[in-house]
């Protein structure tokens, strides 16, 4: 025998509403004409598939069965249209985002899943950059969509995305154990571990504290949060990052900065011609930073 693949669709939702009114609402189709599929397919099964009553269907056995290899043949199809699609050449250019570090640690990977698996029609570029660098490459066209600190002055399209303030974190039961607050000086007279200099986390760390903040002693620096963060946790030293990088993490002590530069925030900014993928691109950004 052969199916229609809409058939069964409409199939599966008669029997998960259990009318068939209410099934052809979700497919939209008139009454008649969903009443008419239903029939045909009794037809050909030859056997009756539900049970007609004043206020709604019953599956018969027969109707049971049809239902879920009906569902287990559609959730196939899907994984087959997924399937093909991957090898499909997207018509359109890629959408180019540029982020600091900091969004690119957690912020950005999640928005990327979502969105890709839900768009297999759009590719993304993805570039790591400093805000004065993205700012740039969005006011010339170079890039569609950023995440940038809120401390870059321009005149481009911007919108509130998340916190990104900075706190020391240490191991937990350490040097952090009970303080409410701490002021960098005094970070900086215990062992650190830190980004490396090119990280645009250190750069901007730096730009504001000036040349005559206390220098400390950094035990090792690393190229990537996730080091950083796992080497506070198991104790090597205090380190300074963004506190949504790390308040999930129930064995580190985390104790905010007392000084006003540690205070900022990330920013969805746009370029003038920014296409409509790049704002889909941005709902899933949001929605990361809202998770």
């Amino acid at each position: 025998m052969r199916y229609d693949l809409d058939d069964l669709r409409l199939f599966t939702q008669v029997a998960a509403e259990g009318s068939i009114t209410a099934g052809a609402r979700v497919m939209h189709l008139s009454l008649p004409s969903a009443s008419a599929r239903v029939r045909a397919l009794e037809a050909q099964a030859g056997v009756p598939l539900l049970i007609r009553e004043r206020r709604g269907v019953r599956l018969t056995p027969a109707g049971a069965t049809l239902a879920r290899h009906a569902r287990e043949v559609l959730a196939e199809t899907t994984r087959l249209d997924n399937a093909v699609a991957s090898y499909a050449v997207s018509s359109t250019a890629p959408i180019r985002l540029v982020a600091g570090g900091s969004a690119m640690h957690q912020l950005v990977p999640v928005a990327l899943a979502t969105f890709l698996r839900e768009h297999p029609e759009y590719d993304v570029n993805v570039s790591e950059r400093r805000t004065v660098r993205s700012v740039r490459l969005l006011a010339a066209g170079e890039a569609d969509l950023g995440v940038i600190l809120d401390d870059e002055p321009t005149s481009l399209r911007t919108e509130p995305l998340a916190d990104d303030s900075l706190v020391v974190v240490g191991q937990a039961g350490g040097t952090l154990a009970g303080r409410t607050s701490i002021a960098y000086s005094e970070v900086a007279e215990h062992p650190l571990v830190g980004l490396d200099r090119n990280s645009p986390l250190t750069q901007w760390m730096d730009e504001r504290l000036g040349p005559h903040a206390p220098a400390p002693r950094y035990r090792t620096v690393v190229p990537t949060l996730h080091m950083l963060i796992t080497l506070a946790t198991a104790g090597a030293g205090l380190a300074i990052v963004p506190r949504r990088a790390v308040d999930a993490i129930a064995a580190l002590d985390i104790c905010p900065l007392q000084d006003a530069w540690s205070t900022r925030a990330h920013l969805l900014c746009y370029a003038a011609d920014a296409p409509e993928s790049a704002h889909l691109l941005a709902s899933h950004l949001h929605a990361a930073a809202g998770a």
